[in-house]
């Protein structure tokens, strides 16, 4: 079984302002989840979504249907 390193990144548009996640897509073929984890927190946990729920997140980002986050 291959085991694949996460490569985590955060959106260019959270300017580094401590208040933003980290994903690692680079893992979705291999586990079918995307990890999602704290950016100040690095050691911390991470929770895993299914393409579908992250790819509804994102959406409901980019309409701002979430509150302002």
């Amino acid at each position: 079984m291959k085991t694949e390193t996460p490569r985590w990144f955060a959106s260019s548009y959270s300017n580094n302002g401590g208040q933003c996640v980290e994903v690692a897509t680079n893992l979705l073929a291999l586990r079918h989840t995307v990890p999602v984890r704290d950016s100040k927190d690095t050691s911390g946990p991470v929770l895993g979504f299914s393409a579908a729920s992250f790819a509804s997140f994102v959406a409901g980002v980019k309409a701002g249907g979430l509150g302002g986050f």
